[in-house]
């Protein structure tokens, strides 16, 4: 007989199912929490030293385009290796090579005179690196945590990100700022040095035998596929919409300035994780919902409306709550999109489709900077704010009336999830 549904608190603590039943799942979940901690340090540190030896806002600046290309072009090439190879050694080599990638950071530090160019060759390599691994581990996901337990996992895994999110930059700029950058360098790679430890404890996760060698043409039948598939192209539509339209970090010192709240600035890029990071100490109703396309689009027009509301407010705390229930909606946004897409793609196209998924949480906020920072040079920045959120919630009401299908998804009755469930369950009884 099923276990009964928990009630009171325990109903809305994280459900930690994946964690106690899969081991892989707990090793991947350290393994991630310890790379997320170092990553912020030289996420830190890098424009940190380009702003000392440059002493230019645009050089800084510059680490965001150097990083895109790679992003674009590995992630797609990247979900085609991770249905083609070993998923374990994709991770593992990807992780090695980023610890590589530290080291050189670090070697460039110490010497008496560090130069500007190895900065932006190892930010892109690094971003090359990070875009072939990410279709991988999301891949890899589905196969070491069992089905009805991934949307407890997808909570888990974006709770690791928060803790890393709010907590990895309070460090870095401790580290930083009194021990030097050859340190946040060094612990960084001491992190990627036990991450990989981690990794080369997990199970092997060959391709599947329906699995295509990586190549354009494998690459584009993802894309065919995740186009037939209207539900699953309204969340990549969704996501990048609300974060095209309605990301407002790159003018959030300009928004302290026009508060005359100067000593917010750290609260107001802490607002949006600590939402995310609220939704996810309280996840454990998520497991319980099923209409998992309806809340995607519910939570991001709620996204658009509390940044537009953020933008309109007057009082700086007014402000950060806004944030904060934007971070919210981002998080119950996320939830659910990958509740859909673990839940509902076929293996052998699952490393394919997170490389598209890559793309759309990626580029969207790559992008909206620019966006953000245009509006404001031609309209100010508070009306930046509040148009960007008025667009992305009007955008993804014309997304949800253009995509029925997602509106009525149902993880219970949906012909893709039911199909993926059953098969589950016959592996399951085979082996």
């Amino acid at each position: 007989m099923p276990d009964e549904p928990p009630g009171g608190l325990r109903a809305l603590l994280p459900d930690l199912s994946p964690w106690r039943a899969s081991p892989d799942f707990r090793r991947l979940w350290v393994s991630g929490l310890i790379t997320n901690f170092g990553s912020f340090l030289t996420f830190v540190a890098l424009p940190v030293q380009i702003k000392e030896l440059t002493g230019s806002a645009a050089a800084v600046g510059a680490i965001g385009a150097v990083e895109l290309v790679p992003l674009v072009v590995f992630g797609l090439y990247g979900g085609a290796l991770a249905d083609a190879w070993d998923k374990r050694r994709l991770i593992l080599w990807t992780e090695a090579g980023q610890g590589v990638a530290c080291a050189a950071l670090l070697v460039n530090a110490l010497v008496p005179s560090p130069a500007v160019w190895p900065l932006y060759v190892i930010a892109a390599f690094t971003s090359a690196l990070g875009a072939v691994q990410r279709p991988a581990l999301d891949s890899l996901i589905p196969r070491i945590v069992a089905h009805e337990h991934l949307p407890a996992a997808a909570s888990l895994n974006a709770l690791r990100w928060q803790v890393g999110g709010i907590a990895g930059p309070a460090l870095a700029g401790v580290v930083v700022a009194y021990a030097g950058l050859g340190w946040a360098y060094a612990v960084d790679l001491v992190t990627f040095a036990a991450s990989v430890a981690l990794v080369v404890g997990l199970a092997s996760s060959p391709a599947s035998h329906e699995a295509r060698r990586p190549s354009w043409a494998a690459i584009a039948e993802g894309a065919r596929y995740a186009w037939s598939r209207k539900e699953l192209l309204g969340t990549y539509a969704v996501d990048l919409a609300a974060m095209l339209l309605a990301m407002p970090l790159a003018v959030l010192p300009f928004l302290a300035d026009e508060l005359d709240a100067e000593w917010s600035l750290g609260l107001m890029y802490a607002a949006i994780p600590a939402g995310s990071l609220l939704v996810s100490v309280s996840s454990g109703w998520t497991s319980r919902v099923h209409r998992h396309g309806r809340m995607v689009v519910l939570a991001a027009a709620g996204w658009g409306v509390a940044i537009a509301a953020a933008g309109f407010a007057g009082n700086v705390w007014l402000v950060l709550l806004c944030f904060v229930l934007a971070g919210a909606c981002d998080m119950v946004s996320g939830v659910f999109r990958s509740a859909m897409w673990n839940q509902t793609i076929p293996d052998e196209l699952r490393g394919r489709l997170a490389g598209i998924e890559l793309l759309s949480y990626s580029v969207g906020p790559q992008l909206g900077q620019v966006r953000a920072g245009g509006t404001a040079a031609l309209t100010g920045v508070r009306a930046s704010v509040w148009s960007g959120g008025l667009l992305c919630a009007g955008a993804v009401g014309v997304l949800a009336l253009c995509l029925p299908t997602m509106m009525t998804y149902d993880a219970r009755t949906n012909e893709h999830a039911v199909r993926l469930r059953e098969k589950r369950a016959a592996d399951a009884a085979s082996g």
